[in-house]
C-alpha cells in the first residue's frame, strides 16, 4: 500500500483531533459565496518520503499528475510568471488581464545573480553545484523575496528547496509556510519528487529523501467532511514512476518525459471546494 497515503492519513487525523481553529480570527480566505475559510491547523509538520522506495502520490483520492507536473515545468523549467504558458487554469484567480501573477514563483527563479563563477539564476545555479560542488552545503532556492512581495498576486506557499547530496544519493528538505492539506498536499509533494529525480538525472545521481516541511498545516472548514471520509478508505499499492532515460539536459524534460504505471485511485465522492 501507498505510504503516501499512510502519510496523509496520520497527519489528517492529527489535524482533526489535535489541531486549532482560526473561528475567532479575521482570514483572507474566502469561499466562492463570500464566507469566510477558515481552518483547523497543527503547526511545523514535517514528512518523509525516500523516493527510492516508491513514488509518493495518493491512492485515497486522484492527484492530477499530469497537471502537476505541467505548474512544476512552468515555475522551474520556463520560470514563468504567465497562466498563459500553463495548461491548466488553476492560477487564473490571481492572475491579470495579461496572465500574469506578478513577481512570484517562476519569474523569481529566472533573476540572475552574480556569482564567483559568473550569472545564475536560482535553476541554474542548483544544476551547476549539483555538478561540479555536490559536497556544497549552499544548494538551495528561495522563492520568498521580501523586496518584491507587494508586485506579487499571492505569496509563495512552497518556498525553499533545500538540495545536498550524500554519496550518489539526492535528498532534499522542501519548506512550505502554508498547505491546504486536502487540494495541494499531495500535489507539492508529487511536484517536489518530480523535480528530485529530475534534478537528480541530469546531475548523474538517484533520487533519495524528500523532508517536507510545512509551518501550517490546514484543513479547511468545508473539507473536513471530505478528509473525514478520505482517512477512512483503504490505500491501494503506489504506482511506478517511469522517467524518459534519454533525457540529460533538465530543459529537455516534458511532460510527456514521465508516466505513472499502474496508477490506480479510489474517487471523489463530491467535488471538493477552492478558497481563494
Amino acid at each position: 500500500m501507498s505510504k503516501a497515503d499512510r502519510i496523509f492519513i496520520d497527519n489528517c487525523r492529527e489535524i482533526l483531533t489535535k489541531g486549532v481553529w482560526d473561528t475567532d480570527l479575521p482570514v483572507r480566505p474566502r469561499w466562492e459565496d463570500g464566507t469566510p475559510a477558515h481552518t483547523a491547523k497543527r503547526f511545523g509538520i514535517i514528512n518523509r518520503y525516500d523516493l527510492r522506495e516508491e513514488f509518493p502520490i495518493l491512492t485515497l483520492r486522484k492527484t492530477q499528475f499530469v497537471n502537476a507536473v505541467d505548474e512544476l515545468l512552468w515555475i522551474w523549467q520556463k520560470k514563468s510568471n504567465n497562466v498563459k504558458d500553463l495548461k491548466s487554469h488553476i492560477w487564473d484567480a490571481w492572475a491579470d488581464g495579461e496572465g500574469s501573477i506578478g513577481k512570484a514563483y517562476g519569474y523569481q527563479l529566472g533573476v540572475e545573480h552574480r556569482y564567483a563563477e559568473g550569472l545564475f539564476d536560482q535553476v541554474d545555479r542548483v544544476l551547476y553545484d549539483l555538478k561540479n560542488n555536490p559536497a556544497s552545503r549552499r544548494i538551495m532556492t528561495n522563492l520568498y523575496n521580501h523586496h518584491d512581495l507587494m508586485d506579487m498576486h499571492l505569496y509563495p506557499c512552497a518556498y525553499s528547496m533545500t538540495f545536498n547530496v550524500s554519496g550518489g544519493t539526492l535528498n532534499a528538505i522542501l519548506n512550505q509556510r502554508s498547505q491546504d492539506m486536502l487540494t495541494a498536499n499531495n500535489w507539492n509533494v508529487c511536484q517536489y519528487s518530480v523535480l528530485m529525480h529530475m534534478m537528480a538525472q541530469v546531475s548523474g545521481l538517484e533520487a533519495g529523501e524528500l523532508v517536507h516541511v510545512i509551518a501550517d498545516a490546514h484543513i479547511y472548514d468545508r473539507h473536513v467532511p471530505i478528509v473525514e471520509e478520505l482517512i477512512t478508505r483503504e490505500p491501494l499499492p503506489a504506482p511506478v514512476l517511469e522517467i524518459d532515460p534519454a533525457v540529460t539536459d533538465f530543459y529537455a524534460f516534458t511532460p510527456e518525459s514521465f508516466t505513472l504505471h499502474d496508477y490506480r485511485w479510489h474517487p471523489l465522492k463530491e467535488k471538493v471546494p477552492v478558497a481563494i
